[in-house]
């Protein structure tokens, strides 16, 4: 039998993804200057990326699709790793936007990404 805090670890991690997904719709300008320019049109792929959240969120409520909405929020975290890596190489600042220290980049990088697959990847069996 799984905790309760085991329960609420699993459906923090749907409304997450689900929140995660609206705000690229609700808040484009937050996250297209964080897209590198070398991947193409940042409008679409900030659509995509919200949409992608949003279908992974469901995904997990769904038994039959659960693990196979965890691989894909394992491979979305992987897709976003050049959004990590290009906010550290501009310094943390987006000209008349979100601006931090360089080292809010590297923990974001290497601390919290991982954290966020692994919080993904202990649910692949629930």
């Amino acid at each position: 039998m799984q905790s309760k805090i085991y329960k609420a670890g699993f459906y923090l991690l749907v409304v997450f993804y689900g929140v995660g997904g609206i705000n690229h719709f609700i808040n484009p300008e937050f996250y297209i200057p964080l897209i590198p320019d070398y991947l193409g049109d940042k409008s679409l792929i900030n659509t995509l990326a919200g949409l992608a959240e949003l279908i992974l969120a469901g995904g997990l409520l769904i038994r039959k699709t659960r693990k196979l909405a965890i691989y894909g929020i394992l491979l979305m975290l992987i897709a976003f790793i050049p959004s990590h890596v290009y906010f550290i190489q501009i310094g943390g600042c987006i000209p008349d936007g979100l601006c931090a220290p360089a080292w809010v980049g590297w923990v974001r990088l290497v601390i919290i990404h991982p954290l966020l697959m692994l919080w993904a990847w202990i649910y692949r069996d629930f």
